[in-house]
């Protein structure tokens, strides 16, 4: 299975970001999936060359006023600095080759648990759970969310690009 079925193996999930929640139809989201998409494409560009937004956009068909928002995120968290001004844009930070592809979908998405009760770093007791230890929804949740991190979290960036080979037009439509 490479990581491409594996980011969509996962078919309903409820995802807690601090005190609110948020449904989701997948485990990652639109703001993941555009994420990981604009940082699959900066991958390949030359190391420190400047990106526009509005190229990363067209690129891979991402609205963006959204992709300014989450590129503004990646910057944030230090997987991608920007310029302004004449051959301006975004660039990679670092080198795909070191980044984690579960650091970023953490990052835009939060926890990789389906549920709170099975994170490793946002974990939260459920309220209607009176025997943890035994609850077999924990259990097997936590399971998955071993599952999805042994994958994301053992993935490079540059792997991903990998994934889709030379031919950047099959690129895209890996994720």
């Amino acid at each position: 299975m490479d990581i491409c079925e594996s980011l969509n193996s996962v078919a309903r999930r409820i995802r807690v970001h601090g005190d609110r929640s948020i449904e989701s139809g997948r485990m990652l989201t639109k703001k993941g999936k555009y994420g990981l998409k604009a940082m699959v494409h900066l991958a390949g560009r030359p190391a420190g060359e400047a990106t526009l937004v509005n190229d990363i956009a067209n690129a891979n068909e991402i609205p963006k006023k959204f992709l300014d928002t989450i590129l503004g995120e990646l910057r944030n968290a230090g997987f991608v600095f920007s310029k302004k001004g004449k051959g301006g844009g975004y660039a990679l930070a670092r080198p795909a080759h070191e980044i984690k592809v579960g650091h970023i979908v953490r990052v835009l998405d939060g926890p990789l648990a389906p549920v709170a009760c099975a994170s490793k770093n946002s974990y939260r007791r459920c309220e209607d759970c009176a025997d943890e230890d035994h609850c077999c929804v924990r259990l097997i949740m936590l399971e998955a969310r071993n599952a999805i991190a042994t994958v994301l979290d053992n993935r490079t960036l540059a792997e991903m690009r990998a994934l889709a080979g030379k031919d950047d037009e099959n690129l895209m439509h890996c994720i």
